[in-house]
């Protein structure tokens, strides 16, 4: 049976529709931190079940609820969560975690080192930076792990012309 678990970060207390749609009919949503609202993963659990870790701009009574790392079993793989990936204190590989998923950097990224699948969901809040709105897309079962990323709002970058060539 394959597990669908929605992938969000960096909301900085913005929840737009487009993650809503995009997470629907995950079986579970894992927030990378930096959720900036306490509303928002009320709205969040509203869609699957949620767990979330605190990022640095979560501050406040609520936000000291938010544990700083989670780990969590889904569909029989084990998931490491924290907000910066500098701040992992331990050897996923060597703990037995199949998938490290961390935010704080706002870019999207996918990467597998040691076995381990490494995934940052993007910012799904403000943009910033010029880079794209994003969630993550992460598929379970006993077989493989799988992820990808869903863009909800394309960079602010201007198109690169065409046959380019470049330096």
């Amino acid at each position: 049976m394959t597990v669908r678990v929605g992938l969000i970060s960096d909301t900085h207390g913005l929840l737009r529709p487009e993650a809503v749609a995009a997470l629907e009919g995950v079986d579970a949503i894992v927030h990378a931190g930096d959720v900036g609202a306490p509303g928002l993963l009320a709205e969040l659990g509203a869609v699957a079940p949620v767990t979330a870790v605190r990022g640095n701009v979560d501050l406040g009574a609520w936000a000291e609820r938010l544990p700083p790392t989670a780990e969590l079993e889904l569909a029989g793989r084990w998931l490491h969560v924290l907000h910066r990936l500098d701040d992992l204190e331990l050897d996923p590989a060597a703990a037995g975690f199949d998938v490290v998923i961390f935010g704080h950097s706002h870019r999207p990224s996918i990467e597998r080192r040691k076995g381990v699948l490494y995934v940052n969901p993007g910012s799904a809040g403000p943009r910033r930076f010029h880079l794209p709105v994003t969630v993550g897309l992460l598929e379970l079962d006993s077989r493989r792990v799988r992820a990808r990323s869903i863009t909800l709002v394309e960079s602010g970058l201007p198109p690169r012309a065409a046959g380019g060539g470049g330096p």
